[in-house]
């Protein structure tokens, strides 16, 4: 890479500082950022140097490569490495750990089920003043739905008269595909309504409970819900969101009598057998 140029230093010069200018745009930097601006630059050139790039071209189209944006990930990468999150034991007690993780984020949908939400109905005219509850029987078998009055928080399933049988419901629609949301023309609101709008299927598919969620959150625990009741997999946003958090933390306290103690690879090698099992107390 030196002897490819008469000017290497002012050639190398120029790439680099072009390359702090863009390194600057891409962390938005102001003047108080500019010793961190600086460390990134740093780190974009060692790094590509390291490579070993054979000529001046390469190393222009390696470092402008290694964006701010491939810093960060590579750093984050680097610190779990550290941390040992990414040995290879720890990342097989991570596998073991998933199914059982798994099934107590299906309870705790199911949980949130059972105790209900609040709708609102959706009509032709955009009113939005009329309420309905929905909840699951402590079962797991019935769906029992019904209109409430404004500031009802938790109707009694009693009082709840209509129902839908688990085994009846035969699919999930979501969004576009919903009956409720296909006569709707376009615009902000229905937009909103689209990506929290939901419909269950029953019986031969003639039916459909159509539901519009009031927030994000609730539109996630009624899909994962709805989907451990019909057999499928969670697969909701919320549900990975989860499925981290406590798999973090579930990591962390089983390793916390490792501390300062390094993980190895492999295994250790199982000891030979004794030469004989005479060691045995001998009770008769």
């Amino acid at each position: 890479m030196f002897f490819g140029q008469d000017h290497f230093f002012e050639e190398l010069f120029c790439i680099c500082i072009q390359l702090v200018n863009k390194t600057w745009k891409e962390m938005r930097a102001t003047q108080e950022d500019f010793d961190k601006v600086l460390q990134v630059v740093r780190e974009q050139i060692t790094r590509t140097l390291a490579l070993k790039p054979t000529s001046l071209e390469l190393f222009k189209t390696r470092v402008n490569t290694l964006n701010y944006s491939e810093i960060l990930k590579l750093r984050q990468t680097e610190r779990l490495h550290q941390e040992e999150t990414l040995a290879v034991p720890v990342l097989e007690l991570r596998e073991r750990l998933k199914p059982e993780l798994l099934e107590l984020i299906r309870q705790q949908r199911l949980l949130h089920l059972c105790e209900g939400t609040l709708f609102r109905k959706i009509s032709s005219r955009r009113r939005q003043d009329k309420l309905w509850y929905c909840r699951l029987s402590p079962n797991h078998k019935v769906l029992h739905y019904g209109d409430v009055e404004e500031g009802v928080r938790s109707p009694p399933i009693e009082s709840l008269p209509e129902k839908i049988p688990v085994a009846d419901m035969k699919m999930l629609l979501v969004g576009k595909e919903c009956p409720h949301t296909k006569e709707k023309s376009s615009g902000k609101q229905n937009k909103d309504v689209l990506e929290l709008a939901f419909s269950v299927v029953y019986d031969v598919e003639e039916y459909c409970l159509n539901f519009v969620a009031p927030t994000r959150y609730e539109f996630c625990l009624w899909m994962d819900g709805l989907n451990v009741l019909l057999g499928k997999e969670m697969t909701s946003e919320r549900t990975q969101t989860d499925l981290d958090v406590l798999l973090s933390m579930e990591l962390k306290l089983r390793l916390l009598d490792l501390e300062n103690i390094s993980i190895p690879d492999t295994p250790p090698p199982v000891p030979k057998p004794p030469s004989n099992l005479n060691f045995c107390y001998d009770f008769s």
